[in-house]
């Protein structure tokens, strides 16, 4: 090799670190990137020196799944309230309301919010060698604002070093403008401009502000919420990310007090978990207000919406025609290929002539859930988790990974979740392996750019307007190879997704 091409590789690791660098120096100036790498507060993670590339095909693929997503939701809902009245099998109501507080099952039931929808959508993808994997969907999703600050920040790392015009540059800077330009799914700057057109849509032009109340529960996604809530203030809307002590309650509505005196709230943006209420000051008196049509509140108080269940009614025979009747074959087909086979784990038992559906063990059908607690390692490919309504059901807590688990803790974790079930009914899932990708990423020791092999969560994030479900970005998160639970860690690369060019 020439000592040319060796000088010239080493200018590019040195022009990837800088990228590093400048990028985490963006992201601690907005308060999202802990400075120091042994802080015992903010968040910290390995950062990429590019976004993560996917193709355009992969891009088409992905932006119309959000209609898709939408549809299902407007479905699943119908599902649900069609069980209610009769029209669907009960058994679908009762476990979407199986551990519920009969106040929270009125409350959610009340036609005011019959058709109310989350207006955020984010499901979580796993690219596999078979295609993407939709493990869940999360209608309160974290990552809004991190997404967000990390768009703007290789975005526009892209605009400043990507551009042709290299004369401008000092000549220790020129092979920075080598690094190409990938244009970020959605632009720098479109998960701002997509909340805040949900946001908008949401307020339905009532005067006021908007308050993102978030709650002790999800404490740690308060910066980057108030993040979100100064970028909105930046295009001219009154906002404001508060705790829910903050707000103020009359007969007339919700206020926040401010400088310039009390302020209006028109819309809630709730980014809490509905199995926290109690926990939730005032709480009730954001809920009385939207039943006095004072605040609107998005996402709706709506429990079934949020559970993870959803994919185990989807995958049941008996509920297939209601599916085909409402989204059509060609949906239909697109969306099972993407739901992994999931079941509930209700312990109750079922008749000898029957079998759990599409469940086999070595070869036979299951007609009983114990019976997996014997599994072999390899027929272990299974996921379990709970299904919602509980401080496990986020945030991967409560994961249990069948093959990943000797056989005593997989056994134990089984009879675990079938015994919660009255209260947290669980779920099981198969167990999909995503494919290998390679990357680099900014090791802070070293102080330079290092190689790693990983695997990878793509995480969409879609906001409803004007009935479409509109893509603004993509957050990726890779985790090296032996980690088995893919989510937001130290160790994990997390980076927006860009266009690969040709």
């Amino acid at each position: 090799m020439s000592i040319a091409r060796v000088l010239s590789q080493h200018r590019e690791l040195d022009t990837a670190s800088a990228r590093c660098v400048a990028i985490r120096n963006a992201l601690i100036r907005d308060g999202l990137y802990a400075e120091l790498a042994e802080a015992t507060t903010g968040t910290r993670w390995r950062l990429a020196p590019e976004p993560f590339l996917i193709s355009a095909e992969d891009l088409a693929s992905i932006e119309r799944l959000g209609d898709h997503l939408l549809a299902f939701y407007r479905a699943f809902n119908q599902l649900y309230l069609d069980s209610v009245r009769g029209a669907q099998p009960a058994w679908v109501a009762a476990y979407l309301d199986q551990g519920k507080p009969e106040s929270l099952i009125t409350y959610s039931r009340m036609k005011r919010w019959r058709d109310q929808l989350p207006a955020v959508i984010r499901p979580d993808m796993i690219p596999t060698a078979d295609g993407m994997v939709i493990t869940e969907l999360d209608s309160v999703p974290g990552g809004i604002g991190l997404t967000a600050a990390l768009g703007r920040a290789y975005g526009q790392w892209s605009m400043v070093n990507g551009r042709s015009d290299q004369q401008e540059a000092a000549p220790q800077t020129l092979h920075a403008s080598r690094f190409t330009p990938h244009a970020i799914v959605g632009g720098p700057d479109g998960m701002v401009a997509g909340f805040e057109a949900m946001v908008r849509e949401q307020m339905a032009r009532t005067p006021g502000g908007v308050a993102i109340v978030v709650s002790e529960e999800a404490k740690d996604y308060r910066p980057e919420m108030t993040w979100v809530a100064d970028r909105l203030r930046d295009l001219g809307m009154e906002a404001a990310c508060v705790d829910p002590l903050d707000l103020r309650f009359t007969e007339d509505g919700l206020w926040l007090d401010g400088p310039q005196g009390a302020r209006r709230i028109s819309l809630v943006y709730r980014f809490f978990e509905l199995f926290d209420l109690p926990n939730v000051p005032k709480a009730e008196l954001i809920m009385y207000s939207a039943k006095k049509d004072r605040v609107r509140v998005t996402p709706p108080f709506k429990p079934p919406l949020e559970e993870k269940l959803a994919f185990a009614l989807w995958h049941h025979p008996a509920l297939r025609p209601f599916w085909v009747n409402q989204l059509g074959e060609e949906r239909s087909d697109i969306l099972s290929r993407l739901f992994p086979q999931t079941w509930i784990l209700d312990p109750r038992p079922i008749p000898p002539s029957a079998v759990i559906p599409r469940l086999t063990l070595a070869g036979r059908a299951v007609s009983d859930w114990r019976e997996l607690a014997h599994a072999g390692q390899k027929e272990r490919r299974l996921v379990i988790k709970p299904s919602g309504f509980s401080e496990l059901a986020w945030g991967s807590r409560g994961v249990s990974i069948g093959h990943d688990l000797p056989q005593p803790e997989w056994a134990a974790a089984l009879d675990r979740a079938l015994d919660s079930f009255s209260t947290t009914p669980h779920v099981v899932q198969e167990f999909h392996k995503g494919r290998q990708f390679t990357l680099s990423y900014y090791d802070d020791r070293s102080e330079a750019v290092v190689p790693m092999a990983g695997r990878a969560r793509l995480s969409p994030y879609y906001f409803v307007v004007e009935g479409r479900a509109r893509l603004a970005g993509i957050l990726a998160t890779v985790c090296s190879l032996e980690k088995k639970v893919i989510h937001g860690m130290k160790d994990a690369i997390m980076a927006p997704c860009a266009i690969a060019q040709p």
